[in-house]
């Protein structure tokens, strides 16, 4: 005796519902599978994006020291631009500054003639500069790092000072100066220039002391 049409155990019904299920979890696998390739290409499409960055990073000047913010070409270029004229031509003692300032033809920028020899904190070395009179003139700044750079004679063996040969400046230790130069506006130090290892450039903390040699634009 047959069941009623509508209570029939089909056989068709429960193979519609396994195929469906069945396709269900096939869509559900290929579902995982696209979103771990694409979380794959992802993560190489960023991998590859940060060794690239890395990579070009590394084409940077080696003088310059990561994250300084410098304008005008690196201190390496700079350095290769100074080298034209021999100390003899290249730096003039300036007679309008009672003798107490030095030219440098190749930059045009004007030095104190005998920089600090004592230490100061960046905050008291920036103020003193602002400050200072040279030869009855004013308008002193702390050096950027390109500027300080470019008075370096890397070829000088330490102790140095690593200027250039027959200069006119008078008591240069073989030390560190500090520079204008901050690592980044949150930073907690500057870039300082050491004159007895070759100019090397160097981050110092605000915390601590070295001397500064303070610059001018032009003998005006």
């Amino acid at each position: 005796m047959g069941l009623p049409a509508g209570n029939r155990d089909d056989g068709g019904d429960r193979d519609r519902h396994a195929g469906l299920l069945q396709k269900e979890e096939v869509d559900v696998v290929g579902l995982k599978e696209v979103t771990m390739k694409t979380g794959r290409f992802f993560f190489f499409t960023i991998v590859a994006l940060v060794l690239g960055e890395m990579l070009m990073a590394g084409h940077g000047s080696a003088d310059t020291p990561k994250g300084a913010r410098v304008s005008g070409g690196s201190p390496s270029a700079i350095q290769n631009q100074v080298k034209a004229l021999p100390a003899a031509q290249r730096f003039v003692v300036l007679p309008g500054f009672n003798h107490e300032a030095v030219l440098d033809k190749e930059t045009g920028l004007v030095w104190e003639r005998s920089p600090q020899t004592t230490s100061a904190r960046w905050i008291t070395a920036r103020r003193t500069c602002i400050e200072k009179n040279v030869g009855g003139q004013k308008g002193w700044r702390l050096p950027s790092l390109e500027e300080l750079t470019s008075l370096v004679d890397s070829s000088i063996a330490p102790p140095g000072p690593t200027l250039p040969p027959g200069h006119p400046f008078l008591t240069v230790q073989p030390t560190v100066y500090w520079s204008a130069t901050r690592v980044d506006e949150d930073a907690k130090g500057s870039w300082a220039v050491h004159f007895g290892l070759g100019g090397g450039t160097t981050f110092i903390n605000w915390a601590h002391s070295v001397p500064s040699w303070c610059v001018r634009d032009g003998a005006h």
